[in-house]
């Protein structure tokens, strides 16, 4: 055992909540977190995704557990907040990385569409933030991670609502290093490149279009879900404690263009 690398990086005895984790890169995420030694809480809507999920991670030896919930009102979210914390106690890491992708063309797009988007991708973020930095502060660790977009720094591809609501996960990310700097809690963002998930199913219908985004990157590839479990790791971590209100680019090049 190399006690000077779990110093930095091992995860053991810390408590991990994932949301989204059932899937895509919430996924590869909660997988990384958990075989770093996490117990982990694996957030996400449907049932049978989170039982394979958690059985997949408990079948390697990990610590895992599920919570099927919904992100899309308050209630839903403050009832996730309690009962994520209920398999291992209070959370040490959470990884924000539920989403939804609605993007009609921009004339088109509804209230409706804006209260479902910015409540899944930036008031959930917030409030589950909110409700479990305070505990980490008091045990004088906590690690925030949201999982963002690059559009929220460029507009592209029709952008559109998504792009808001990531902007926005940026700025809260900000406030968060800001309010809980100096207690041992850090906020940071992952930004990805374009990655194959069920996220963007529709996209990947146009090989075209899919081998286009992946000459845009310095990598020549699109992203995976695994590729985001070394940057996970390293933010949920010891090693990462002065790293904070920081977005961290994990996306093969693509941003640099």
């Amino acid at each position: 055992m190399n006690t000077y690398l779990d110093s930095l990086f091992s995860l053991s005895g810390r408590v991990a909540v994932v949301t989204g984790g059932s899937s895509g890169i919430g996924r590869g995420i909660a997988t990384a977190l958990a075989k770093a030694g996490a117990a982990t809480v694996i957030v996400a809507r449907g049932r049978d995704r989170v039982d394979a999920a958690v059985r997949e991670l408990t079948d390697a030896g990990c610590r895992a557990a599920g919570v099927v919930g919904d992100l899309s009102t308050r209630a839903g979210i403050q009832a996730v907040a309690d009962a994520a914390a209920e398999p291992f106690g209070e959370p040490d890491i959470l990884v924000n990385s539920a989403g939804i992708n609605i993007r009609p063309p921009y004339p088109e797009i509804t209230e409706d569409d804006w209260d479902a988007t910015m409540t899944v991708n930036a008031l959930a973020p917030f409030l589950l933030g909110q409700r479990y930095a305070a505990g980490m502060a008091e045990r004088g660790y906590g690690r925030l991670i949201h999982i963002s977009s690059q559009q929220a720094h460029r507009a592209f591809v029709g952008s559109g609502i998504y792009g808001v609501s990531k902007g926005a996960v940026e700025s809260l990310m900000r406030s968060e290093a800001e309010a809980w700097g100096g207690t041992g809690v850090t906020s940071n963002t992952l930004v990805p490149g374009f990655v194959l998930t069920p996220l963007n199913a529709r996209l990947q219908d146009d090989p075209e279009k899919i081998s286009a985004l992946a000459a845009r990157t310095m990598i020549g590839r699109n992203g995976l879900p695994e590729d985001f479990a070394g940057a996970a790791v390293f933010l949920a971590g010891s090693g990462s404690a002065y790293v904070t209100g920081h977005s961290l680019f994990v996306d093969g090049g693509l941003s640099a263009h």
